[in-house]
Parts: C-alpha cells; structure tokens; sequence
C-alpha cells in the first residue's frame, strides 16, 4: 500500500470526528460528581480494550525510545529507555474513560510518576501547562496542575505486561481523571509550557478540558 493510500482511511476518520464533534454527536447533556459517581455521564462498561488510533502505529523499540522533558523547567531531562525504566518505578489501580463512550475498569498499571518526573525537572514558577508529543506526529495538552497528580504516570506495563504497541508502548501517558484523548499514546516529548497550545483533537472540535463527569467531549 502507497503512502498516499495508506493516508486516505486516517483521513476519514478524522473527518468523521469532525463531524461528530460539530453535531455533538454521544452528548447526553448530564454531569457527575466524581466523588460519588464512578461511572461518568454517556459512558458504559466495558472489558476488553478497545483500540483506537489514526491508522498509525509507530513502532518504537527500546533501543529507539527517548524520552525528552523541557520546555519552561529549570533541569531539562533526556532520557532513554534504560535511564527511564531506572527511574523509581511505581504500580497503580485506575478507570479509564473514552470519549467514544467506553469506561473500562480498575486497570493495573505500572510506572514513573508524573511527581516524580516534575521533581527532577522543576518546572518554572511561570509555566502553566503540559503539551505531549507523540512518535506519530500527535499532540495534546493539558493544565500543569491536571499533570500534577498522584494518579498520573508515564505507564510501560498494563495488567502485568509491557504495553503493546496498538496501545501506546513501549511508554504512554495516564492521565485517569480526563478523557483517553489526553494519555497520549508513544509519548516522545513531554514540554512543559507557560502558555497553552491545543492539540490534535483539541484544534478538531474536541473539548480543551476533557472532563468526563462534566461530559466535556466537545468545545
């Protein structure tokens, strides 16, 4: 398959978001309270893993992998896949919710986290926000204080195993309290930034926020 080929099927999916982001399409128009609620608003339950992505699954082995953290910090960071995985590594229980209506619970994964990373990199007193870089071109951004959080990690393992690549691997973003949207998948570059930049999604139609109790699909 051409790469133009190869390009025409990411190009309709995109475009079909696009659509449903302009038509609010899955809206149901309720929020949640997190605290009291575990199931947000639209969502349902499921067991398997679904995967979702734009055609393109980079292939990133150990020997290929960095990890950059910069931006506005005091203590830039380039790490390989070695100086990653020496890192205090710590394992954690959470829900993950897709904006496609998915939930999927108490998935156990395993990591460095993101406290742990903003420690050592020491973030500016100016800067605000986090953008993610992908190995597949993708980003997204989210709040400096929404990435600064005990339940968020750079994961490398689900379930007791490494994360397959059409999940993300060998190292995604976890960001458990947003949409899956926001836990970039072959995360290449983490930039921590004074002011925002939406991401892929976000200049599409999909909401800067991502909260799914407030059901923020859409902007």
């Amino acid at each position: 398959m051409t790469e133009e080929a190869a390009g025409r099927p990411r190009e309709k999916l995109i475009a079909r978001k696009q659509d449903w982001a302009r038509e609010g399409r899955l809206l149901t128009g309720t929020t949640a309270d997190r605290e009291t609620v575990r199931l947000p608003p639209g969502q349902r339950e499921v067991s398997d893993w679904p995967v979702l992505d734009l055609g393109i699954q980079p292939e990133v082995t150990a020997d290929k992998f960095r990890l950059d953290i910069d931006g506005a910090v005091a203590n830039p960071l380039s790490l390989d896949f070695a100086g990653f995985m020496a890192l205090p590594q710590t394992e954690s229980v959470s829900d993950m919710h897709c904006v496609t209506q998915w939930t999927r619970y108490d998935n156990h994964w395993q990591g460095v986290a993101a406290r742990e990373l903003l420690a050592r990199a020491q973030p500016t007193p100016q800067a605000r926000h986090v953008i993610f870089h992908a190995h597949d071109g993708y980003t997204t951004n989210v709040r400096l204080d929404q990435f600064d959080q005990p339940d968020v990690f750079l994961v490398h393992s689900w379930e007791g195993k490494p994360i397959p690549r059409q999940h993300g691997g060998p190292v995604r973003v976890l960001i458990p309290r947003l949409y899956l949207w926001k836990s970039a998948k072959w995360v290449r570059r983490v930039e921590i930034a004074v002011g925002d930049r939406p991401g892929f999604w976000e200049t599409r139609g999909y909401n800067n926020n991502a909260d799914p109790w407030l059901e923020e699909r859409y902007s």
